[in-house]
């Protein structure tokens, strides 16, 4: 019988639709727990749907995991990671009636007593650096007068960090004293009732409404700046261990603070053995990513953050050693398993649809190995349907036109 895995995630995500067909295809019984019109019915691989709703998210997850009775929970998101641990305390607090679905969070996500390093990004760094990570300086702002003190020592730029924020949302880059007053304020203010308004009625997003109602105001951290180039780890552990890894340079972005469209696959010592320590110190299970500063001059890479949750990288088999998929499936069925044949051997990759949109006319979508899947025509309708809401990011009809004289791409 198949172990099954339950994908967990609060927002329409297209790569966590991606992550779940290549699980599924490393042996994995597939189920889901998601909002409304996820692209998860568009791909074959999901078996049952669990409906998750915003303003009852742990209560979600909670009657999803009763009904699925999954052997490994998968968070696609860092809100889905934050409520399936308070899961974890709420059953924690039930004694032996609760100790079943504690047992299948341990499993999952690992270690309980570390789970709160992992959206405090000051104290991730500071474990970090006990380890012997290199890692820029990070110190928790209170107010502007610490960081005003804080820019007298460290200069500019910098880097302001929200905790508990994810996509880029609570990241600002600072180049002045007006820049930082602005920016401090923003990011320790509660989300506005008009945004959080929006998400809810037109996106059918819930997750801001409560940190909205209740006026919860977040811990920003002050980060010195890294010259460089981004890096980004994604890995499969289990018990503290790392069972594969893919290490790359992030080439484009959707925005400056967004996500990677286009990335190079590197091997990097410093991101590897940074990667290993913290999933050992951490006592990391499941699907994990870790981002880089490359320094310019030297090349060495700086920790500066971790994705507690799969990444949009995690779906991608390249090769032994780099398919994280058919480690996970190995770990957990205690089956030894090969990797699935490589997807490709270009080094250099472009995400669909994430590059698409960032410049359908994008060179890359012709050089670099083009991570369309062409197998899954559903989900690339529902890719192209999502995208038409969204005029603002692009011009529909001349990306549609580019998207539709795309070829398969040969590896």
């Amino acid at each position: 019988m198949k172990p099954k895995v339950l994908i967990a995630t609060t927002q329409r995500w297209i790569p966590t639709a991606r992550v779940a067909i290549a699980l599924a295809d490393a042996g994995f019984a597939v189920e889901a727990v998601c909002p409304s019109r996820h692209a998860f019915g568009d791909t074959g691989a999901v078996s049952h749907i669990y409906g998750y709703s915003g303003l009852r998210g742990t209560a979600s997850f909670d009657a999803a995991i009763a009904a699925a009775l999954p052997d490994l929970i998968v968070p696609g998101d860092d809100l889905a990671t934050q409520q399936i641990h308070t899961l974890y305390k709420q059953a924690q607090r039930k004694g032996k009636s609760g100790a079943r679905i504690c047992a299948l969070i341990e499993r999952s996500l690992g270690a309980p007593e570390n789970f709160r390093y992992l959206y405090a990004r000051t104290e991730f760094i500071e474990i970090a650096e006990h380890e012997g990570i290199r890692t820029p300086k990070t110190e928790v702002i209170r107010d502007f007068t610490d960081l005003k003190k804080w820019l007298a020592q460290s200069g500019f730029p910098a880097v302001l960090k929200a905790d508990r924020s994810s996509g880029g949302d609570g990241v600002r880059i600072l180049g002045t004293l007006e820049d930082a007053e602005r920016a401090l304020r923003t990011l320790q203010a509660p989300p506005l009732l008009a945004r959080a308004a929006k998400r809810a009625l037109i996106d059918q997003n819930m997750t801001m409404v409560w940190p909205a109602l209740l006026r919860r105001r977040s811990v920003v951290n002050a980060q010195s700046f890294v010259a460089g180039r981004e890096a980004t780890s994604a890995v499969a552990c289990w018990q503290g261990q790392v069972l594969a890894g893919l290490h790359f340079e992030v080439l484009k972005k959707l925005h400056p603070t967004g996500p990677a469209t286009v990335l190079r696959m590197i091997d990097n010592v410093d991101m590897s053995s940074a990667a290993e320590k913290m999933v050992r110190r951490l006592g990391l299970s499941g699907l994990v990513g870790f981002d880089f500063m490359l320094e310019a001059q030297t090349d060495r890479a700086y920790l500066i953050e971790i994705n507690p949750r799969s990444t949009q990288v995690g779906h991608l088999a390249l090769g032994l050693g780099r398919d994280l998929p058919a480690a996970l499936y190995a770990a957990v069925s205690g089956r030894e398993v090969g990797p699935a044949a490589k997807v490709t051997e270009n080094n250099t990759i472009a995400l669909f649809p994430l590059e698409w949109i960032r410049d359908s006319a994008s060179a890359y979508l012709q050089t670099a190995y083009h991570d369309v899947p062409w197998d899954k025509p559903d989900l690339i309708r529902a890719c192209v349907r999502a995208r038409r809401k969204q005029s603002a990011w692009y011009s529909q009809q001349g990306r549609l036109q580019a998207f539709s004289m795309a070829r398969p791409p040969r590896a």
